[in-house]
């Protein structure tokens, strides 16, 4: 009896795999959904009902092995400040079975953006902080319950989720099928000259409106200052 006890004591404590992958949202709402420094995750709604006395963490790591379940969130084992080198996991945006309500609501935001926090980067006292994400990964996440400081529960891991890079300038060719570097500087040059030529019509157009106003007759004697034609004699003009 006692050999058969010892057997379900590691049982008991085991964690509890729940059948949920995190993934990147889908929302054709919303879009961005990988940045140069963060990416946006779907939240984990219906998945942690039977855990509501737990906390829910969300583990960023560099691959499924850099974490250690064992591991206690603000420690300097899943310390964001130190993370990618001497630390390559972290635990980070805190929450409870109330932030992930069944069903979902209406209207109502459902996704979780990694990486959005910037005043907390270099904060030592927020080692948790949901800080932007140093590198182009991959990066793999889960969600963890812990009840306390153990866990009880947690998701799979992620498919490597790989940020976006900014492209170098040299790599950025000025010539393609439809528009060349000589096109354009010719498509540029003939803006420049119809400009010109636009302005200075118009510059003719008021030039020659002002002359004309400014143009008036002045009668000679014995003329007709409306006619302009010789007064017959004895006419009055």
């Amino acid at each position: 009896m006692f050999p058969l006890l010892l057997l379900l004591v590691p049982a008991a404590h085991a964690i509890v795999q729940l059948p949920y992958k995190p993934a990147l949202t889908q929302s054709p709402r919303l879009e961005g959904a990988t940045t140069a420094s963060t990416f946006v995750l779907d939240q984990p709604r219906c998945v942690f009902d039977n855990y509501s006395n737990t906390d829910i963490w969300l583990v960023v790591a560099l691959d499924e092995a850099a974490f250690n379940n064992t591991s206690a969130p603000g420690t300097n084992e899943t310390s964001f400040q130190h993370f990618p080198d001497p630390v390559r996991a972290y635990m980070t945006l805190n929450a409870t079975l109330a932030n992930y309500p069944c069903p979902k609501p209406l209207r109502d935001i459902t996704v979780l953006r990694v990486g959005s926090e910037t005043s907390c980067v270099g904060d030592n006292a927020r080692p948790t902080c949901n800080g932007p994400l140093p590198g182009p990964g991959p990066y793999r996440v889960k969600f963890l319950a812990l009840q306390g400081s153990k866990p009880v529960a947690e998701t799979d891991w992620s498919a490597p989720i790989t940020l976006r890079t900014a492209k170098p300038a040299s790599s950025i060719s000025t010539t393609d099928s439809r528009h060349s570097a000589g096109m354009i500087a010719i498509t540029t040059i003939l803006s420049i000259l119809f400009a010109i030529l636009l302005a200075g019509l118009v510059a003719m157009l008021v030039f020659w409106r002002r002359a004309k106003g400014s143009i008036t007759f002045t009668p000679q004697p014995g003329h007709s200052a409306l006619t302009g034609c010789p007064c017959a004699a004895g006419e009055g003009c």
